[in-house]
Formats: structure tokens, sequence, C-alpha cells
């Protein structure tokens, strides 16, 4: 305690935009506790703000940098980073002087990845979007051997409920959540679990590992997918990716029920209801909201949906004129 309080108190004198001289005349005159407790929370805000703009720094940066960036005193900005560094939380190239976010930070969000639990976070938005499409939801993820599994499913208020698949692995290329799951895994992991065979369940099935890997291609550009009557001819969906704080694809939020009432004609709505509850519970996780930062599909659909409401409408009077 004794550190920080010494720290504060040197940032507080040192840095010229530390705060004004009527702020100091106040601390002088005794109200030592409040003027105290102000300087102590400035410094966290600080601390805090150089650890993000060193998440944000392109692998590391250096004093002038951050100093720029938050427009701090270069004094004030090396002492944050000495206490940080003694935490574990920065290190230092000693090489180039820049600094970089140390394992401490790696510590502390492999502590709170254990606090989180995935359903309850996206339960409420999950609720709202089974409420506003009147269609089935779920959350789906990866089970690491080759199948989508909802690890929460949502009924909307239909007249013909879908089948509970909570818990039950489906094969990934046949449903709209599972495409979005192969989507963001490395090719050579989409063509083993391709030779284990892709089952054809109805006449629209992709089974060739070739027309999968296109159709895979098509959902990192769209950002989303949907299947109809792939896995069940009765059955339609569409499924967009959720990401968490490493910008990762994590999970998928699919939107699914009778072909008879998700056509094509209703895709579009589809997913963009998916796509503002997936994009919630993305950031809820940590998700930085900056589609540059990683490869891969995004949890955002580009603002064309005239263009894929024409593109589904096409497939749907296709599927009808055959």
């Amino acid at each position: 305690m004794r550190e920080e309080t010494a720290l504060t108190s040197e940032i507080e004198l040192t840095d010229p935009g530390a705060g004004s001289a009527s702020e100091a005349a106040y601390r002088g005159s005794g109200a030592l506790a409040a003027g105290g407790d102000d300087a102590a929370v400035r410094s966290v805000d600080r601390a805090a703000a150089l650890l993000v703009a060193l998440g944000d720094a392109d692998g590391a940066a250096s004093v002038t940098d951050l100093s720029h960036a938050l427009d701090l005193h270069k004094s004030t900005v090396s002492r944050l980073l000495s206490t940080l560094e003694r935490r574990g939380l920065v290190e230092q190239d000693r090489e180039t002087g820049h600094f970089h976010l140390g394992v401490g930070i790696i510590r502390l969000a492999q502590c709170a990845e254990r606090t989180l639990d995935l359903r309850t976070i996206a339960a409420d938005e999950l609720d709202r979007l089974s409420k506003e499409t009147r269609e089935t939801v779920s959350l789906e993820v990866f089970d690491g051997v080759g199948a989508s599994v909802a690890i929460c499913q949502i009924d909307g208020p239909n007249l013909s409920p879908m089948p509970d698949i909570t818990g039950r692995p489906v094969a990934m290329h046949s449903i709209a959540a599972g495409k979005v799951l192969l989507a963001a895994l490395p090719e050579r992991t989409v063509l083993a679990i391709a030779r284990r065979g892709l089952v054809k369940y109805t006449d629209r099935t992709i089974s060739d590992p070739r027309a999968l890997l296109e159709e895979l291609a098509l959902v990192r550009r769209r950002g989303y997918a949907v299947a109809q009557g792939e896995w069940d001819e009765r059955i339609s969906a569409a499924a967009v990716p959720v990401s968490d704080a490493r910008n990762a694809v994590i999970a998928t939020v699919a939107v699914w029920g009778a072909s008879t009432r998700v056509t094509p004609a209703r895709l579009p709505d589809l997913i963009v209801a998916a796509r503002d509850a997936a994009k919630s519970i993305s950031l809820r996780l940590g998700w930085t909201g900056d589609p540059m930062k990683r490869p891969g599909i995004v949890p955002l659909v580009k603002h064309d949906d005239e263009e894929e409401r024409e593109h589904l409408a096409d497939e749907g009077d296709d599927e009808a004129a055959s």
C-alpha cells in the first residue's frame, strides 16, 4: 500500500496535467481523505488505460508511443510501467526498450474465463431472439471431434415445436450452426473431418469435400451460414458466429424452424436478428468488435441485405421450379 500511495503522490506532483491549482489547494487544506481517494482512482484509471493501450498495440509500444496515445507525461508513463512490471502485468524487451503485456495478464484472463458461463451470458439474448423471431434458437459449440452440440435451446412461441437437440451431437456439414463452426477451423481440420465421411441426410446435404470447402469460403465471406433442408428436409436455419476476447469463434447462434416458416424470403431478417444477438453476446465475452484483428468470420454481416434477399429468393425460386 505504501508503494501505491507514493506512486500516486509522485504522479500528481510531476504530471503537468494531473490536476488544477484549486485541486492542489484543496488537498493542502486538510481534505486528504477525499483528495487521496481522487488521486488513487485517477492513478488506477491511468494504469488500466495503459494496459488497454498495450493490448491494442501491435506487439509492443515505447514509452513515447504510450505517452502520445494516452496524453500523459513520459515520466508518468514510465512510473506506471515500472509498477505494472513489478506485478508481472507488463514486460520490457531489453533490446528495444519497448513494453508489452506480461504473463500476469494471461493468469488474470484464465481466471476470468473460468468464471464465465457461456449459457448464462447468452440466456437473455437467446430468450429475446426466440420471442422476436418466434422460432427456435440454439447456442451451439464444436465438440472437438467432428460435431456441433447445442448447449442451450429455446423454443419460440410457434405451433410446431422443433426436436430438442440439447447435448446431441449433429454432423456439422449438414446444419447452419455446424457450417459456421467449420468455417472457423483450419482447412486441415475440416478435411480430416470430411475424410471420416460426409453423410448425405437429404438430397440437399453437401457430401463432397470440395463443395464443402467452397461453402465454408462463402460462409467466411458473408459472416453467416444457412441450411435449407440439409439435415432434415422439413427444417431450415440461419446461424452466425459468437467470438470471445481472443477474437476466436467459440460458438454460434442459430435460428431454425419448419421450412414452411423459415423461407428464403424470411432468412435475411432472421440473419440480422441472430447477428445482433451474437454481437451482444460476443461483446460481453470481451470481443473487441474489430474484425481486422482476426482472420476468418466475424459476428457481423455486411449491410448488403438486399443483395442477400435476392440471392436467397433466387434459391427459393430454383427449389420451387425443381
